[in-house]
C-alpha cells in the first residue's frame, strides 16, 4: 500500500553506514522524533545517474546538513554502500535493505523498462517526514539533476 501525503509514514528500522554512523549502526525511525526526515531512495550504487544524484547532495552537504536526518536507500548490500560512500566521499548515511522492507513500505519496487527489455528496480524518489513523523512530500520518478532543488524547496 503506497504511503499518503499527510498520514503517518510508514516506520523503519534498518543499519545506517556512512555519515553519523561511520562502519554502521542500528537506525530507527521512531528514534529520530523531532527532526524532518529525508528518505532518498535510489536504483543502485556506483550507476551514473545515482552518482550524480549521490554528488549533488554531497557538493551542497552544507545546505543540507542540520536541517533533517538525511538519508539514501537501495537494495544493495553493506558493502556496496561502505564503497559507494568511500569512493564518492559521501558525508550522509545510507540504510541498507536487502530484504527491501522499507523499499517496499514506501511502493518504490516497480517494473520497470530499458532497451525494451522489463525487470523490476526501484523508482527514483524521496520522501519527507515532518519532526511528528507525517509524510509532507513525495517525489517520484526524480531527476538527478533536479533533486536536491525539491529537497531544499521543501524543508524551506
Amino acid at each position: 500500500m503506497k504511503p499518503e501525503i499527510g498520514n503517518q509514514a510508514p516506520t523503519f528500522s534498518a543499519r545506517a553506514v556512512g555519515g553519523a554512523y561511520g562502519d554502521g549502526a542500528e537506525v530507527n525511525s521512531s528514534e529520530l522524533a523531532g527532526k524532518p526526515i529525508v528518505l532518498v531512495f535510489y536504483p543502485r550504487d556506483n550507476t551514473p545517474g545515482c552518482t550524480k544524484q549521490a554528488c549533488a547532495m554531497r557538493d551542497n552537504w552544507s545546505q543540507l546538513d542540520g536541517l533533517a536526518h538525511v538519508f539514501g536507500i537501495s537494495a544493495d548490500d553493506e558493502l556496496s554502500h561502505k564503497k559507494f560512500i568511500e569512493k564518492q566521499s559521501l558525508p550522509y548515511p545510507l540504510l541498507v535493505d536487502v530484504e527491501r522492507e522499507i523499499i517496499d513500505a514506501y511502493a518504490v519496487w516497480k517494473e520497470k523498462s530499458m532497451y525494451g527489455k522489463k525487470f523490476w528496480g526501484i523508482e527514483r524518489s524521496t520522501f519527507i517526514i515532518d519532526a511528528d513523523g507525517k509524510l509532507t512530500h513525495e517525489f517520484r520518478k526524480v531527476s538527478p539533476a533536479k533533486h536536491l532543488d525539491l529537497i531544499l524547496e521543501a524543508l524551506k
